[in-house]
């Protein structure tokens, strides 16, 4: 190899030695802290690599919060990022809160995060309250006339309850709730038609936003629709059922009065049949009463006389 190749090679070594060296010893990020008025060891930035902690992103956070006025500690933020935090949010969330007076410090902002909300958007939505639709809730007045209603719920975030708190689904139940029981405790749909504030006012009174994130600005009844006539259609069906079991009991009257008349049938066929069976034996009787002598030819005749006298009269009856 030429001794110019052999330059080039050692030129080539060195240049990826520096770029190696620049990135274990990240000296251009480290200036710009410098500059921007954040004081960070350089030592400091070496092991958040070895840390697996990106020395980017801690030092622009830094940085913006301190161009923003705010004494940041990268301990703190290494730390936060270690937790799965996200960095960036919760510095974005503190400059946020202190350009609008919301008492925030990193403590909170960074339990916020680590608890799955959006600590940015709740600061956000501290400043600008948030508008939330309700689905159609259905209710039914006294007079059993079926009202559909549609709410906008205005909510502010609470800072000190976003950790455990209730979330918007808990909101919108509960709304839902004080309809129906605001609905349902009018004597008539008409006068829900007329002031529908009055259920803004009964919902509000409630005090639905307590464990919850968020606080409750206002209730507006966007929409009430007038739905079924409930009490005519559970009367209609409390009707047929009255019926249905009418029906059923009567035929089963009618199944034990065919079964009894089916009973007497078979009872008078009975006794027919034991008639039939004793008219049978009288001839016998007759016959062992000649052999003995105990009934004579006259007493035979007089009682066939008698018996055909009877025939007579059933016949001139008949």
């Amino acid at each position: 190899m030429s001794s110019t190749g052999v330059a080039l090679m050692w030129i080539a070594i060195g240049i990826v030695g520096f770029f190696i060296l620049l990135w274990f010893f990240p000296v251009t990020l480290w200036f710009q802290a410098l500059i921007s008025g954040v004081r960070i060891n350089l030592i400091q930035l070496v092991l958040m690599r070895w840390r697996k902690v990106p020395p980017s992103t801690i030092v622009m956070a830094m940085v913006t919060g301190t161009k923003a006025g705010l004494t940041l500690d990268a301990n703190s933020l290494e730390a936060h990022y270690l937790a799965k935090g996200n960095v960036t949010k919760v510095v974005n969330a503190l400059i946020s809160a202190d350009k609008a007076n919301i008492p925030l410090d990193f403590k909170m902002a960074a339990a916020i995060d680590l608890a799955g909300r959006d600590v940015f958007e709740a600061v956000q939505m501290s400043v600008n309250p948030k508008v939330i639709n309700t689905p159609p809730v259905s209710a039914v007045a006294k007079d059993g006339i079926q009202l559909i209603a549609k709410a906008r719920v205005t909510v502010r975030a609470s800072i000190k309850q976003l950790v455990g708190g209730a979330g918007e689904e808990t909101i919108l139940a509960r709304v839902g709730e004080g309809i129906v029981s605001s609905i349902g405790s009018s004597s008539s749909h008409k006068s829900v038609l007329e002031n529908p504030d009055y259920i803004s006012k009964v919902v509000l009174e409630k005090g639905l936003d307590s464990g919850t994130a968020f606080e409750i600005l206002s209730i507006d009844i966007a929409d009430i629709d007038v739905g079924k006539n409930i009490g005519a259609v559970l009367q209609m069906d409390q009707a047929n059922a009255d019926k249905n079991i009418a029906q059923a009991r009567a035929e089963e009257r009618r199944a034990m009065a065919v079964a009894l008349e089916q009973e007497m049938k078979a009872s008078a066929q009975e006794a027919r049949a034991k008639v039939i069976l004793a008219e049978a034996e009288v001839p016998l009787a007759m016959a062992e009463a000649f052999r003995k002598g105990n009934l004579g030819i006259m007493d035979y005749y007089r009682m066939k006389n008698i018996q055909a006298d009877t025939d007579m009269r059933e016949q001139i009856a008949k």
